[in-house]
Parts: C-alpha cells; sequence; structure tokens
C-alpha cells in the first residue's frame, strides 16, 4: 500500500460555514462517511461510489470510483467508513461478502488498495479502530466478525457470536481493545480483540434485531443501541452487568443512531422503513424530539455529523437519491409544537390542569388542594421566546372540584344498594340505572339504553339500524333470477347444487353490485375468477410487492394456474432485495 498522508490538523468547529443544502445523485444510497477536515464526503450504495467536496453553497462531485464498463460485485456497498486518520483510506462492506479498502493517493484510476474475501455472506459493517491506523474491523451476515490487519493479506483474528447475523460493530472511545457488536436476535456483545475465542459480556438489548450501536465519544461508558422494536436505549458499561440510563421510544425500526457532539443528551436516528426522517433526541425526554429534519422522500439510510467536534451539521443520504446537508438551526421543533399545559375531565366531575410551574399564579391567597375553594381555574398566556433552548422544567397539578362535598362517597354506597343488575328486561334495568344516577348527581355515569327515559321530559331512542333501511331484510333470501338461470343451464352443475341459493342478494346492496362470484369452485375448475388475479397484479405493479407475495405463500398451489412462473419469480425476487 502506497505512503498516505497524516492528517496532522484538525479543523475547528467555528471554521466550518455553510447551509441547508443537497444533490441529486445518480442511484440510492446505503452508507455514508466524512473525511476528519469535513471538506469531503463519500456516498456508497449497489450502484454508486462517489466522493463530493462539501464546499459553502454546493455539493461538488470530485472522483467516481466505479470505473469499469461492468463494475464487479466488490462495488455493491452496503457500507463505507473513510478513515479518520489516513486521509486517503476508505473501507468498504461488500454484497458479496467483500471486504474492501481504496487508496484515493493512486495515480490510476482504479483505486482499490486490498480485497479480503473471508466472509460467506453480506457485509453489514466495516470500522476502522478510532487510534490504531492499520486495524479494521467487519461484521457479517454470517455471523462472524473479522479484524484484519491492512499490512497483511488475510484477517488476524476471526470472532464467533454463537449467534445470528452481525448488524453492527464499534471500537470503544474508551478502551483500547474493546469493540462492541449488536446482533439479529436482539444481544450485544463486548470483545476483546486479543481474545478470539469468547466475548467478554454478553447482554440482551431489545426485543428482536439489533441494527445499529455507538460509543458515547465523551461519556465513554456509553453504549447506544437501536432495533427493530423501535427503541433506542442508553447502556452505561462501567459496571459489572450492562445498566439501561435512558430509552427513547420511537416511531419505526431504528437503522442507525449517532451521538452529537459537545452535547452529552443528544443523539441522531433514522429509521429503516416507514419513517423518511431524521430524528434528534434529547435522551432526558425521550417520547418528543428535540429536532426533526423531513426533507428526504424516502428512508434515510445512512447520517453522520459532519465534524467530531461540530453540533451544529448533519449530513445524510438516501434512497431517495440525494444527499443532504442539515443546518440544525433550520430544523423542526416538534416540542415548540407541543401543548405545555394539559386539561382532562375526570369520572367524578372533577376538572384536572397541568401547567408549567412558572406560570401559576402567586396570589398568597391561593390554598392547595385539597384544602380551600379551588372552583375557580385560572388562564396564563407566555410568549414563545425563538432563543429559548430545551431545559428540564417542573409542572403542577390543579384539581378543580364540581362541588365541595363532591369528595364524598356516598354516592357510591347508594349506587350499590339502588342499581339493578337482573330481575327485569335489560332495556328496563338500563332505565333504571339512569334515573339512580341522575338522582345521585351523578349525570356523567348515566347509561343510555335503547329506549331509556332518562329525563322528566325527554325520551331518547336509539334506533335498531344504523342506517335506514330500503326494505326489510329476509334471512333466507333466493338468488336473483338471473344468476338462478344461470347456475341452472351451467353444464358444469348438478341439479342438487343448482338448488343452493346465494346468501347475499344484490338488491340488499344499493352501492354495491356484484357482476359475479368471486370464488367458484365448479366454474372452469379455477380457484380464482380473474377479479382477483388481475387484483394481485395491480398491487405488484404498484409497488406493493410484499402483499401480492404474502398471498402467493399463503395460497401456494391453489394460485399456481392463474399466476404464470415468470411473474412470480419476479416479485419473489422483487420482494428478497428488499431485505436483502
Amino acid at each position: 500500500m502506497e505512503k498516505m498522508s497524516r492528517v496532522t490538523t484538525a479543523l475547528g468547529s467555528n471554521s466550518i460555514t455553510g447551509r441547508t443544502m443537497f444533490c441529486h445523485l445518480d442511484a440510492p444510497a446505503n452508507a455514508i462517511s466524512v473525511c476528519r477536515d469535513a471538506t469531503q464526503v463519500v456516498v456508497a450504495g449497489r450502484n454508486i461510489f462517489k466522493i463530493y467536496a462539501v464546499e459553502e453553497e454546493q455539493f461538488v462531485e470530485k472522483l467516481n470510483l466505479r470505473v469499469g464498463r461492468k463494475p464487479s460485485l466488490n462495488f455493491s456497498c452496503a457500507d463505507v467508513m473513510w478513515h479518520q486518520m489516513e486521509e486517503n483510506l476508505l473501507a468498504t462492506a461488500a454484497t458479496n461478502g467483500a471486504v474492501v479498502t481504496w487508496n484515493l493517493g493512486k495515480p490510476s484510476r482504479n483505486k482499490q488498495d486490498q480485497l479480503f474475501t473471508e466472509h460467506k455472506r453480506t457485509v453489514n459493517k466495516v470500522c476502522f479502530h478510532p487510534t490504531e491506523v492499520y486495524m479494521l474491523l467487519s461484521g457479517s451476515q454470517d455471523g462472524f466478525m473479522k479484524c484484519f490487519d491492512l499490512r497483511k493479506k488475510e484477517s488476524v483474528n476471526t470472532f464467533s457470536g454463537q449467534s445470528e447475523s452481525v448488524r453492527d460493530v464499534q471500537f470503544s472511545m474508551k478502551d483500547y481493545f474493546t469493540f462492541a457488536a449488536s446482533f439479529e436476535n436482539g444481544n450485544v456483545q463486548l470483545w476483546d480483540i486479543r481474545r478470539p475465542d469468547r466475548y467478554e459480556r454478553m447482554f440482551t438489548a431489545h426485543t428482536g434485531p439489533v441494527f445499529c450501536c455507538d460509543w458515547h465519544p465523551d461519556d465513554r461508558g456509553w453504549l447506544a443501541t437501536g432495533g427493530r422494536d423501535k427503541m433506542v436505549k442508553v447502556w452505561d458499561m462501567t459496571t459489572n452487568r450492562a445498566k439501561e440510563v435512558y430509552c427513547v421510544q420511537t416511531i419505526a425500526s431504528v437503522a442507525r443512531v449517532k451521538w452529537r457532539p459537545e452535547r452529552k443528551f443528544h443523539l441522531a436516528t433514522c429509521s429503516m422503513m416507514v419513517d423518511h426522517n431524521i430524528y434528534v433526541w434529547d435522551i432526558r425526554r425521550p417520547f418528543i424530539p428535540f429536532a426533526t429534519f423531513e426533507e428526504h422522500k424516502d428512508v434515510t439510510t445512512g447520517i453522520v455529523w459532519r465534524h467530531q467536534h461540530d453540533p451544529h451539521y448533519l449530513l445524510s443520504g438516501s434512497k431517495d437519491s440525494t444527499l443532504y446537508q442539515h443546518m440544525f438551526k433550520d430544523a423542526t421543533r416538534p416540542v415548540d409544537k407541543a401543548n405545555p399545559e394539559g386539561l382532562c375531565f375526570g369520572l367524578m366531575g372533577d376538572l384536572a390542569f397541568a401547567v408549567n410551574e412558572s406560570l401559576i399564579s402567586s396570589d398568597a391567597s391561593r390554598k392547595p388542594y385539597p384544602g380551600g375553594d379551588r372552583r375557580y381555574p385560572f388562564f396564563s398566556f407566555k410568549k414563545p421566546n425563538p432563543t429559548e433552548q430545551f431545559a428540564h422544567v417542573s409542572s403542577a397539578l390543579s384539581v378543580f372540584e364540581t362541588d365541595l362535598d363532591s369528595n364524598r362517597m356516598d354516592w357510591f354506597v347508594k349506587t350499590a344498594q339502588l342499581y339493578l343488575l337482573s330481575g327485569k328486561p335489560f332495556t328496563e334495568l338500563c332505565d333504571h340505572n339512569a334515573k339512580v344516577a341522575l338522582e345521585l348527581k351523578r349525570p356523567q355515569v348515566v347509561i343510555l339504553s335503547a329506549s331509556s327515559t332518562v329525563a322528566e321530559e325527554q325520551v331518547y331512542t336509539l334506533p335498531p339500524e344504523a342506517f335506514q333501511l330500503r326494505h326489510e331484510i329476509i334471512d333466507n333470501p333466493s338468488a336473483p333470477e338471473h344468476l338462478q338461470q344461470d347456475k341452472a343451464d351451467s353444464p358444469h352443475v348438478s341439479g342438487n347444487e343448482a338448488e343452493v341459493t346465494c346468501l347475499t342478494p344484490i338488491e340488499s346492496f344499493p352501492l354495491i353490485s356484484i357482476s359475479q362470484p368471486l370464488y367458484s369452485p365448479h366454474l372452469h375448475g379455477s380457484f380464482f375468477c380473474p377479479i382477483v388475479r388481475e387484483m394481485l397484479n395491480h398491487y405488484a405493479e404498484q409497488g406493493d410487492v410484499q402483499m401480492a407475495v404474502s398471498v402467493l405463500i399463503v395460497l401456494g398451489e391453489r394460485i399456481r394456474k392463474e399466476i404464470d412462473d415468470l411473474t412470480q419469480v419476479r416479485e419473489y425476487s422483487d420482494i428478497c432485495s428488499i431485505y436483502i
């Protein structure tokens, strides 16, 4: 490997400038990584492997690493990482199981440096050691992790998790010899690179696959993990047993997690499917994001903070074939749109009102609940302050009674004594119990029955049907005459079968008509009529291949005659490509 120039100076955070901007890529991105001085970003995917310069106003394409008319599968990348000490060194994880290093200092067009082909399945993750220049770690779908010395032709150590596929590997920022690995069975393992025979520690982090993990850059005993269970968890690894210290609930599977520089309690996440947004969370407030970036139109596949000491710029790549630089001050702040107060009405007639303590009246005559009269609510307003940052605040809960004696439970005893639960028709029981509740001044628990007299001058009657019927429904209606005639004349139907009546006549549904039965085992010996076949083809063409394939799997041989083999193979291939 040619000698690579070492970056000797780090770029200060205050020297990074720019704005929110994006560029269109040639193909969807699977991963991105940024060089140490934050001036360039590499974008990698199945059909893209390019380097862009990050300039003041735009991204500028600098180098296309896919060379040749028919690039090999070594260019099909599931992950990419730019070395943080050697400015010309990159590593990629290939979908064919290869681990490849790239030397940008090579004078030829082909920048490939070394090729390792020891993994048997897709490599999901590659990770350089933070301080050891030539040490590279990989994690694969085959369940193995491998450590490479880039001065040698083969791996120096192989680690078997004795488990399902490895989804992420990350060297510890605190312990030179330690790395963490996350697995599809929900476990996280800690390994010592000097001991490949067994892991140092293992714990179950999530219910379902753990797709990602990230060590905290400052509080180096913290490890963040994200999984299919839609949770991000922060673990304290300094204790004898991993201790969960924070948990964030998201709305979709967590594909990536990255701690925010210079902000101890902030981390960024993106989802594996459904949700296209990028969220920045303050882990101390786990139920609402601190900030949101909503620019991508498809799943976000890669996120990275532009510089290790700059919290203001985030780069992202997506399946929508775009590369973004997000300026933090342009982010949406969901917490600013959340209601700062809460209001609810209790079953016992009380009103509860939660509000920030700083907004509560300082009137000395107000007495704390439950002593004194708190029946008169107060209202307060606070002007939004755009410069105010997230901070912990405490809230006060006030309860306003509808009656000074409403906290007494006499009504409960009388209700138990006077309610009737049996001995009369159901409607009469409802009428009686409703009157009892009204007499006890408990209107919120009055039950309105089908013909309940709940007030002295007003009678409520519920109709027997939700919609007015056009004619009477017959329990055993006969089939329409034209269908009976068609069935009787059919050569495929016996005399007994011709007497079977249709359960639902067309006339019963003025808004829906059925021109032919969806399923008839006697028509042409077919299980499905053309309508069902066309429906499956329609959804497959619309991109909902998962539903179409699910139906194919469930119905098995019963549908083979209706869907040609070529269509079935194509749909199976499409759905497989989604999960690879």
